[in-house]
């Protein structure tokens, strides 16, 4: 089986291609980064855990996060300048490919009850953003040492310039979307 940059770069381009009518392959939108986010929420002074969190999301991705610190301090949410909220990475080129690769076919289909993507999840920048309940889905992590459960934005940027194009690229690259239904 080809790996999935391999088959992007010789036969999912030609698909696009054809489909979106375009003369040159450098008209056709690609995959740019995939960046996940993980909010640190009410976590933000428990600094073993925090690490955790930031060690299962190296083992997830292979590449460490970057720790996110407010720079603000809001009463209200008991935030003080520079408390740690969040942890944040950008995936590009190889390592996009393979977490790419991994998500599609095996921690997508280990959702239980798992109806397909929306494509209302596109937004006004022609980029998916998909929202994972529980960090148990992916392989990495092991079931039974499991600390701490939390959920990851994954956001798709997308270099595509029209909701049209991100829709083509999404379906072609394997994005699992639900059916619409007619009503």
């Amino acid at each position: 089986m080809k790996r999935l940059k391999e088959q992007v770069q010789s036969e999912l381009n030609k698909k696009i291609l054809n489909e979106l009518k375009y003369k040159n392959i450098f008209q056709i939108p690609k995959l740019e980064k995939i960046s996940i986010n993980i909010g640190i929420g009410k976590y933000k002074d428990d600094m073993p855990r925090i690490t955790r969190i930031a060690n299962d999301l190296y083992k997830i991705t292979g590449q460490k996060p970057k720790l996110c610190k407010s720079k603000k301090a809001i009463s209200g949410f008991k935030l003080r300048e520079g408390d740690i909220i969040g942890l944040n990475l950008n995936l590009r080129g190889k390592r996009m490919y393979e977490f790419l690769e991994k998500l599609l076919y095996i921690t997508i289909p280990r959702v239980r009850d798992f109806r397909g993507l929306k494509t209302t999840s596109i937004d006004q920048n022609n980029n998916l953003t998909i929202g994972i309940r529980e960090n148990i889905i992916f392989p990495e992590i092991a079931y039974e040492r499991i600390e701490d459960i939390y959920g990851l934005q994954i956001t798709f940027v997308t270099t595509a310039k029209n909701n049209k194009e991100a829709l083509i690229l999404f379906k072609t690259l394997g994005f699992p979307f639900a059916k619409m239904e007619d009503k």
